[in-house]
């Protein structure tokens, strides 16, 4: 009996010494998640590389679900004329994209308690104060509902009864920033970078890097370079504020993820940001709503997008913020004979794929 209980008592310690494993619990929605990300990658991969195909795009275009890269592809050149290709770090100029930047530095200055939206711009802009003018509120200005067109001239209409896109209205708010802030509206712009963490980001006066993709009118065969770019973006029929920013693809997602997930301004000022409160009938895109600068979609899905255009760079970013997915489409040349709309076909045909992607996601 002894002998069995010793034998037994064996048995059980080496038992016990053992180590069992134990399957871990399956997560299938790990398994649905990781399936529909493969699927999504092979349609857009199919769809995207189509456009590149058809239209002979020169440029990147890259579509990421919050941290996912579904897809990527540079094509082309960032100077035609050393045949130097385009990549991830290619720096474009983005254009108008450029405008929620500056709308952004506007909110900002709104959080400290330093301005309020229905503050007449003439209240710390003097050339504003003239009598014609002198009702213009910030929110009009970055809505487009102030009626200017180009500073000096007539109002189109009274200020808060109609949309004129204004990239002077842009323009003013960038002046407001700096006399607000005391620093230049370089530096403002800068600092903002920094704060959503990107690292590759210039706006056209303070560009002294490289990779950048020079600017091109004409097509792949034949073309030619803008002159003076980027420092031409400071001009005054452009305008840092309405236009100059230089960006690449990794920084705008970058951008998207912070800006819409509450980590450049506060959630109840990004909802201020993306509340429509004007309509606009894009030349190219059509009928949209627009907030503070930035455009939506009227219908599903929802979405938040900015189209840019300044000589020879057509752009648009979109962001989708129901599967945080953001479509970035930069380009540094573009065929003006055959007009703006020609320019951006590659990028309605992504918007459109996108658009349809997401309504069935």
């Amino acid at each position: 009996m002894k002998f069995l209980l010793t034998i037994t008592s064996i048995f059980l310690f080496l038992f016990s010494c053992q180590k069992v494993e134990i399957p871990k619990p399956v997560d299938k929605k790990a398994i649905v998640d990781s399936a529909v990300i493969v699927f999504q990658k092979k349609l857009y991969k199919t769809q995207i590389d189509s456009v590149f195909n058809q239209y002979h795009f020169n440029g990147s275009v890259a579509v990421f679900k919050d941290n996912i890269e579904i897809y990527r592809r540079n094509n082309g050149y960032s100077d035609f004329e050393n045949k130097t290709e385009i990549n991830n770090s290619t720096v474009f100029s983005i254009a108008s994209i450029s405008k929620q930047f500056t709308a952004v530095l506007i909110l900002l200055q709104v959080e400290q308690g330093k301005l309020n939206l229905n503050d007449r711009a003439s209240k710390y802009f003097k050339e504003f104060q003239k009598k014609e003018y002198e009702n213009i509120t910030i929110q009009q200005f970055l809505n487009h509902s102030s009626g200017l067109n180009n500073f000096g001239e007539k109002l189109m209409f009274e200020s808060g009864s109609g949309f004129n896109y204004s990239n002077d209205g842009f323009n003013a708010l960038g002046k407001i920033v700096e006399a607000i802030s005391g620093k230049s509206f370089d530096e403002n712009m800068l600092e903002l970078f920094k704060k959503a963490g990107m690292k590759n980001s210039l706006t056209g006066t303070s560009f002294q890097g490289e990779n950048f993709a020079k600017t091109y009118v004409g097509n792949s065969k034949s073309q030619k370079a803008v002159e003076n770019m980027p420092k031409r973006l400071g001009n005054k029929e452009i305008g840092i504020p309405a236009g100059g920013v230089l960006s690449t693809i990794n920084d705008l997602h970058i951008w998207n993820n912070a800006l819409y997930n509450g980590k450049i301004i506060k959630p109840e000022t990004l909802k201020k940001f993306m509340a429509k409160s004007t309509e606009r009938q894009h030349p190219v895109l059509g009928t949209m709503g627009y907030g503070l600068g930035i455009m939506m979609n009227n219908n599903k899905p929802v979405s938040y997008f900015h189209s840019g255009y300044v000589k020879g760079a057509p752009s648009l970013n979109i962001y989708y913020p129901k599967t945080k997915t953001s479509v970035i489409i930069l380009s540094n040349i573009a065929d003006e004979e055959k007009g703006k709309s020609a320019s951006f076909r590659p990028h309605l045909t992504i918007k459109k794929i996108s658009d349809f992607l997401e309504n069935i996601d």
